[in-house]
């Protein structure tokens, strides 16, 4: 029979002391790390990649203690920009901005958050875009985790010639973003064309096109400015965007980077500082100063622009009602949420009522 062991008490001691006093052994998730490969089809030197995605990158990989790290992938270096939300849900990038206006049809209801809506920054737009989010629009983004939506801030019209009224509209050929755009711009007899953005500086310069709408850092992004001399400040709106995670790497993700994820991309904008109120007052004389005219489209000109602005609202609303869709809440929903942040919807139909 074999005798049992016996052990000095100060060895005992030392045993028990041993085990209260060291760390516990690291788990293997506490231990695990995760590397993101970041898609945007924004230019890689644009105030967008300068002054959200690449600082709110380092803010995850900061807050994680460097267990997040990441590869940027901007401009079209995985694909051109209408293919971004694909390049993400099938995972060519793990995180990933994409434009839903720019594939049209595939996400109707998400565009109530590209009507003609005086949103000056990106931090504001995302907040009425994660509300719409929750409340409206999950089921059209099936298969993805969504990280924030937004409705970008508002575009204008930037031509080679000033435009003063409707009537200096008709005619012009103007390159869109797509969605509610489109119809703004055949709403004040123009042409609506859609075409890249990398394409329109040569299509400006050579006459192929009068003009384009868009939002103030693109104008800058892609050198518009040298083209654009004229700009009328009336809003358009914008498109609906954001930020999506491919559903495999976010079930990947260590349990305990999921919130630091979420705490820092839920809105980049605010996290990072990038395009918020003040950065748009700051876009806006950088355009002046490049040699662009800023045309204040007065109250009169700009009531019966909105007026054709909101007939298209209620005619998209009836298209998509027709369809058995729920495109009446949303508006209602985005003007609320909007009227929280102080935001004019100016394509919000007068006679439906109060916010």
């Amino acid at each position: 029979m074999k005798k049992p062991m016996y052990y000095p008490a100060g060895f005992l001691v030392v045993l028990l002391a041993a085990a209260f006093l060291l760390p516990p052994a690291a788990t293997p998730q506490s231990k695990s790390t995760m590397h993101i490969k970041f898609s945007t089809w924004h230019p890689p030197m644009s105030r967008e990649v300068k002054t959200v995605w690449i600082p709110m990158l380092e803010e995850l990989k900061s807050r994680s203690g460097g267990r997040i790290t990441y590869t940027m992938y901007a401009g079209g270096a995985l694909g051109k920009g209408p293919e971004h939300y694909d390049i993400v849900a099938k995972g060519l990038s793990d995180m990933g901005y994409f434009t839903a206006t720019w594939t049209p049809g595939r996400f109707p209801v998400s565009d109530v958050l590209s009507l003609a809506a005086s949103i000056e920054g990106k931090d504001v737009s995302t907040d009425i875009g994660n509300a719409l989010y929750e409340k409206q629009l999950k089921k059209e983004f099936p298969g993805v985790k969504m990280i924030e939506l937004n409705g970008c801030i508002q575009s204008f019209l930037w031509t080679t010639k000033p435009v003063r009224s409707i009537a200096d509209v008709k005619g012009l050929r103007i390159r869109s973003p797509g969605g509610h755009q489109t119809n703004y711009i055949k709403a004040l007899g123009a042409e609506p064309v859609f075409m890249p953005l990398g394409d329109v500086y040569l299509s400006m310069q050579t006459g192929t096109i009068d003009g384009l709408v868009t939002c103030p850092p693109l104008v800058l992004a892609f050198k518009l400015h040298e083209v654009a001399k004229q700009g009328t400040l009336a809003t358009f709106g914008c498109v609906t965007e954001g930020v999506i995670m491919n559903q495999k790497s976010w079930d990947n993700a260590p349990d305990d980077l999921k919130p630091i994820i979420m705490e820092v991309c839920n809105n980049p904008f605010r996290t990072t500082g990038g395009l918020t109120r003040n950065v748009y007052q700051t876009m806006m004389k950088e355009i002046a100063d490049k040699g662009v005219e800023l045309y204040q489209m007065p109250q009169d000109q700009q009531t019966q622009w909105f007026k054709l602005f909101q007939e298209e609202t209620k005619k998209w609303v009836r298209e998509l009602e027709a369809k058995g869709l729920s495109a009446k809440e949303a508006v209602m929903i985005f003007n609320k949420e909007a009227h929280k942040h102080d935001v004019s919807i100016a394509a919000f139909p007068a006679e439906w009522g109060e916010k």
